[in-house]
């Protein structure tokens, strides 16, 4: 806990952002972490609420309270250990995390809960600030070789861990950098790939080696994802050559939307507009999409749709709406409902505040064509639920002028040509089949491969990447070594 009357005492202070007109001229992340001493305030704010209910709410379990009275009585240093101990990698959560701890903060019952998100973010940056962010190598080496694929926060996190043990750790990514999802689909305004690049040299450091633009299964994948490789490496080759294989690829094919007019030019998945604005950013190779000027509509209301929404202002565009087929959720969550749970409720992006027209409750019925063969406008229709089901609003048909279309509905499952290069089962969904509990975790029907992050659980958020990437080590460390020393 912080001061044991801080939380009655001191207002919760937000992280402040830069001025909308400022952000929209560039790219680099706009929000600043607090002050030494805003800091310290924030901390005092944790109550000795006797079940902090926080731990339980943040995927990976980090002992929030200790950090945040770390924090309160200013020492930096040990906070950053307690925070590491949980997280390899607090610098992404301090970020993009959308803070499931802060919901189930007690706090936060009948008042603002605890700046959890905030604080941890001033951590991890005043460790890298005053160096305490370094290469934590093994002292002794196994002998034994680790094969993980994807290099998302999933597999970053299971590479980490491994290396520290003394395994030796190779990282196959078939983009041009490191990070997965990180470098390539999260705007740099939310996350700079500086951040990312830092914890790879710091995991080089470690032993971890990384083979960029190297495809395992097969050169040939769907639509919409992201491939660089110009190498391909066989299932039967990984298992040969290493001890043990992680999947950790992630679940990266775009859900898509069967109407009418989908085939014209102008309509695109949410990643193939994001993916080449970062390899714009961070290669000065232009983004082929450019929306300046042009009416854009973004179908789907998540995270993604979001990112779609900062990146269309900051090209310039005319007018940015974004379509949602869900009813417009409540502005307060019902407390007495939901808590310590995540809650129903509306939410608003620092994107959305950018510039943003939102409609709920809408469902895209076709586009219609210029003539040319380009998207010139879309029709929708107006939306009902009950008991789960969805039906149309007679006569609530409207359309609106779009020049480009961005379909951010999020993703279906992993690419199935992995699965099947190694002949590793799926579950209902197309994703890889392996349980999260009991012995033999991770592990699919496959001999000595693993699964660990969306390629297993579907898609989700980074900290869940990473709670299964460091599970899934400790489940390898296990299978290899017959005990293990990484925890749970």
């Amino acid at each position: 806990m912080g001061k044991p009357t801080g939380f009655m005492e001191f207002e919760r202070l937000n992280e402040a952002y830069e001025p909308v007109e400022q952000r929209l001229k560039h790219y680099k992340e706009f929000v600043h972490t607090l002050s030494d001493d805003d800091a310290k305030v924030q901390g005092a704010r944790c109550m000795d609420c006797g079940i902090p209910f926080c731990n339980n709410g943040c995927p990976v379990n980090n002992i929030i309270p200790d950090w945040n009275d770390l924090v309160y009585r200013g020492n930096w240093k040990q906070a950053l250990e307690v925070l590491h101990s949980t997280n390899n990698f607090p610098d992404f959560t301090g970020r993009i995390c959308p803070a499931p701890c802060e919901a189930a903060c007690t706090l936060g019952i009948n008042a603002a809960p605890v700046g959890i998100k905030s604080i941890e973010h001033f951590i991890i940056d005043k460790g890298w600030e005053s160096g305490w962010v370094v290469p934590q190598p093994p002292k002794t080496k196994t002998g034994k070789k680790v094969a993980v694929v994807g290099s998302g926060p999933a597999g970053l996190a299971a590479a980490q861990q491994l290396a520290r043990v003394g395994h030796a750790v190779t990282v196959f990514e078939k983009s041009d950098r490191l990070g997965g999802l990180l470098a390539y689909g999260i705007p740099d305004f939310k996350l700079e790939k500086t951040v990312v690049d830092r914890r790879v040299a710091q995991m080089e450091a470690e032993g971890v080696t990384f083979k960029t633009k190297v495809v395992v299964g097969s050169k040939e994948l769907p639509a919409g994802i992201n491939n660089d490789a110009t190498e391909v490496v066989s299932a039967a080759q990984l298992a040969k050559d290493f001890d043990a294989v992680i999947l950790a690829a992630g679940s990266e094919v775009p859900r898509d939307l069967p109407v009418p007019g989908r085939e014209l030019k102008g309509i695109y998945a949410a990643l193939e507009f994001l993916i080449p604005q970062n390899k714009e950013v961070q290669q000065g190779k232009a983004n082929p999409i450019n929306v300046k000027g042009k009416h854009v509509i973004v179908i789907g209301g998540g995270d993604t749709g979001s990112d779609c929404v900062g990146t269309s202002n900051r090209h310039g565009a005319a007018s940015v709406t974004q379509f949602e087929l869900m009813p417009m959720p409540p502005a307060e969550e019902n407390k007495a409902l939901t808590w310590p749970y995540w809650p129903y409720k509306l939410r608003t992006s620092s994107s959305h505040n950018e510039g943003c027209e939102r409609d709920f409750a809408v469902a895209t019925k076709k586009f219609i064509e210029d003539g040319k063969g380009n998207v010139k406008a879309l029709q929708a229709v107006r939306v009902e639920w009950k008991d789960g089901k969805m039906s149309e609003v007679s006569g609530s048909e409207f359309e609106l002028p779009c020049d480009a279309a961005f379909l951010a509905m999020g993703f279906t499952n992993p690419v199935g040509s992995l699965l099947e290069a190694f002949g590793v089962d799926k579950d209902n969904r197309g994703n890889a089949k392996a349980t999260t509990d009991g012995e033999g975790c991770y592990a699919t029907n496959v001999a000595k491969v693993f699964a660990a992050g969306d390629v297993r659980r579907g898609q989700s958020l980074v900290v869940w990447a990473i709670r299964e990437g460091r599970q899934a080590a400790r489940e390898v460390d296990q299978f290899l070594m017959g005990s293990t020393s990484l925890p749970r």
